[in-house]
Order: structure tokens, then C-alpha cells, then sequence
């Protein structure tokens, strides 16, 4: 073992010797610089990142940690992070609360059929404007840019008035003698989906419009001569060229219209959606914990302590994130070919 490493040693002096004689037939030590420069370069960027990173995922584990404490250590000033005592009597409370199975069934269900509902919408739209000519046709996009840059609170007073009294062109006070009421309602959404206006819908027929204008106009000219019209054309020739970008956009969609609480609140409110038991948690909670008290001291009851609410509504916001990032996980290849194939033809 003694020569061995005598051996070693003897090996890295050399080299350390010939790496500073190569340094010396440079000039002004340009190989030394060289290196020093791109170990500080390293260093700093190491550090950079792992503060993005840390700032990132600090809040995450601050709700995890929340989450799994005790009621004696989230009163207890000692305990900061890491709790004493973990325990998953907060996840129980609050899958009770969240009704957490049934509003999980039906975020998946409700949440992939807008998603696909308007991923075929987009499609259409940023087909027609990537290779159609019509009237105002720049005016008509810089309307869907608009909608990407307008936040939809803006609209939340208009919107909601259009569909709480909705009567498209007269003809539901004709037909019903009153308008429809279509707030809180799927059937309400699922219009606003399939007209290409719902969650981010502009950035969706965006980044389908700049795919499929980058595409080969010879693929669509070599069909037509075979024979195929356009509507062929799009279905047999366009869309399985588009999958990755149809992907992404789907996975987008998805995972924003599963934490929306916008356009979920207005809509689905009545169908015991994930975004709407998150925002509810807290009165949920609050409400629950009064008459439980009542029920043990016979008495009026008294509001949560706020260290138990923030305990609370840290654990159903992580029952509510955890299966999309599940999803991620497993769909991530899925994102990063996407968007390395769109970045490429954009």
C-alpha cells in the first residue's frame, strides 16, 4: 500500500510539473489564466444556481415541513424547520375536509376533457392563421395576442354578466323568454373552451400558428396533387407532424386549468374540483375547528390558532400539487422534446 501510494504521489507531481511547464511556454501564463477563469466561471454559476434552485423550492419544503408537525411543535418557538414529531394527522384532517378522493376523480376527469377540448380548438384557429388568407387576418391575431396579454381578472365583471345572463344574439329570451344561466356551470365552460377563449388559450393557438407556419408547404402541395383536400391534408398529413407541439400543449393546459381558481371558481364551483377545495380549505377548516371545540367545552367556540391554519392550508396545498407533479415526472420527456422541437423550428 506504501508503494502504491508513493506511486501516485510521484505520478501527480509529474503531472503538476508538466502542466506548469506547458504554462510557461505560453504567454504571460495564458493556460493558468485560462483555467483559473473558467474555475471561478464554475464556482459562481454552481452558486447561482443553487440559490435559484433554493429559492424556488424553500417555500415547498417550509409547507412540508408545516404539514407534518404536530399541534406541540408548531406551539413550540424551539422547533423551525425539522419537527420532532412527525406526524400525518394533518393529511387525514384535511383529505376529510377536501373530500379528497372524490374532488381528485373529478379534477381528472373535468380538467382532460377542457384540456382536449381546447387543444382542438387552438388547433383549428392556429391552422387556418398559419395557412389561410381571410379579411383582417392580422387584426384578428393581434386579438388573440391581446387575450395572452390581458390578465382575465380584467374581465371577471363582463364575463361573468355575459354568462350569468346569457342570450347570444337575443335568441334565449326568444326561445325561453329569459336568458340561460350558465355561471356555475360545465356546460358554460366547456363554451367558452371550445371557442378557443378559455385558460391561456391565445398562448396555445400562439405557439400551434408558428409551428405549423415553419412546417413544409411541399407536404401540403404533394397531397394535394395526390388527391387529399384540406381538411384531409390537416388530419393525415399536418397534425401527426405536430404531435410533440400538440403534447406540450396539452400538458400545459392541463396542468394550468388544474390549478386555475379563476375561471374554476366562476364555472366549477359546484363540482368539487381541487382549486376549489384549496381555496375553500381555510373557512372550511375554520369552521370545523369552532365546532369542535364547542362539541369538547360546551361553549361558543373560538377561531383556529393561525399556526394551526397555516399547518392546514400548507398540507391541502401539497395534496393538491402532488399529483401534478406526479404527472410531470412521468410526462417530462414529453415537455422537454416539445419545446427543443419548437424552439428549432421557431
Amino acid at each position: 500500500m506504501t508503494n502504491v501510494g508513493a506511486v501516485q504521489k510521484e505520478k501527480q507531481k509529474g503531472a503538476i510539473a508538466r502542466y506548469l511547464e506547458r504554462n510557461r511556454a505560453t504567454d504571460n501564463n495564458y493556460l493558468l489564466k485560462r483555467d483559473i477563469s473558467r474555475i471561478f466561471v464554475g464556482l459562481f454559476t454552481t452558486i447561482l444556481l443553487f440559490g435559484l434552485c433554493f429559492l424556488i423550492l424553500q417555500p415547498l419544503f417550509h409547507q412540508f415541513s408545516n404539514s407534518i408537525m404536530s399541534r406541540d411543535d408548531l406551539f413550540d418557538p424551539t422547533v423551525m424547520s425539522i419537527p420532532r414529531e412527525a406526524t400525518l394527522d394533518n393529511y387525514r384532517l384535511a383529505m376529510e375536509l377536501m373530500t379528497y378522493w372524490t374532488s381528485l376523480f373529478n379534477t381528472i376527469w373535468v380538467t382532460a376533457f377542457v384540456a382536449v377540448l381546447q387543444i382542438i380548438a387552438c388547433t383549428l384557429v392556429a391552422y387556418g392563421f398559419a395557412r389561410f388568407d381571410f379579411p383582417l387576418k392580422k387584426f384578428w391575431f393581434a386579438c388573440v395576442i391581446l387575450t395572452v396579454l390581458v390578465p382575465p381578472q380584467v374581465l371577471r365583471v363582463p364575463l361573468f354578466l355575459n354568462f350569468h345572463f346569457f342570450d347570444m344574439f337575443g335568441l334565449m329570451t326568444l326561445i325561453n323568454g329569459e336568458p340561460l344561466m350558465l355561471t356555475n356551470t360545465l356546460s358554460g365552460y366547456l363554451l367558452l373552451s371550445a371557442t378557443a377563449m378559455g385558460l391561456r388559450n391565445g398562448l396555445y393557438i400562439f405557439m400551434l400558428r408558428q409551428y405549423f407556419r415553419n412546417m413544409p408547404k411541399e407536404l401540403e402541395e404533394s397531397a394535394w396533387v395526390d388527391g387529399c383536400g384540406k381538411l384531409r391534408t390537416f388530419v393525415q398529413i399536418m397534425l401527426p407532424d405536430a404531435v410533440p407541439m400538440l403534447v406540450s400543449c396539452f400538458l400545459f393546459a392541463f396542468v394550468w386549468q388544474w390549478t386555475d381558481g379563476f375561471f374554476n371558481s366562476m364555472f366549477l364551483r359546484g363540482y368539487n374540483v381541487m382549486s376549489v377545495q384549496m381555496a375553500a380549505l381555510g373557512d372550511t377548516f375554520n369552521f370545523h375547528y369552532i365546532r369542535q371545540i364547542a362539541a369538547i367545552t360546551g361553549t361558543h367556540g373560538a377561531a383556529p390558532p393561525i399556526a394551526l391554519m397555516e399547518a392546514m392550508i400548507s398540507t391541502g396545498v401539497l395534496l393538491g400539487i402532488i399529483p401534478v407533479i406526479i404527472i410531470y415526472l412521468f410526462a417530462q420527456r414529453f415537455f422537454v422534446e416539445s419545446i427543443g422541437q419548437s424552439g428549432i423550428k421557431m
